[in-house]
């Protein structure tokens, strides 16, 4: 299987049990900068504004120089479109354990019109500052 999708509940279970995966926010800097998962990185797959949005050239390249292609990634976007084509990329470049959280940081209805909610509306932890080295300002740095 290509990759995964998991809900925002399965996804957490797998952040937080010690095995190495990273949360890669891929929405906008714009709207990474008005709030994202506690300890976020930062590698948008779209620039510009909906609906006039493109894919961000420089999207692989970025993963690349900052994830060996056995790093274990829960990719995520508002909800859950964005995150599943950064998945297809990165599946096409090699990379192996990889998570789509569908539901994404802000929910999303599924095909019957049902809310699924997202990390943010089930109080899972978020934040508006960035750390170190997790925006993408700093790691396109490592291209």
């Amino acid at each position: 299987m290509p990759y995964r999708n998991l809900n925002p509940t399965q996804a957490k279970e797998l952040l937080d049990g010690g095995e190495g995966w990273v949360y890669v926010d891929v929405r906008t800097e714009g709207e990474f900068a008005q709030g994202h998962a506690a300890g976020a990185c930062n590698i948008p797959v779209a620039v510009g504004h909906p609906p006039q949005m493109a894919v961000n050239n420089d999207f692989l390249a970025v993963v690349k120089a900052n994830f060996k292609k056995n790093q274990k990634l829960v990719l995520a976007c508002a909800a859950g479109g964005r995150s599943s084509k950064a998945c297809e990329i990165l599946v096409n470049a090699g990379y192996s354990d990889l998570v789509n959280m569908k539901g994404g940081l802000m929910g999303a209805r599924d095909p019957m019109g049902n809310v699924e909610k997202g990390w943010a509306t089930l109080g899972y932890p978020t934040e508006t500052t960035v750390a170190a080295g997790k925006s993408y300002d700093a790691l396109r740095r490592n291209v």
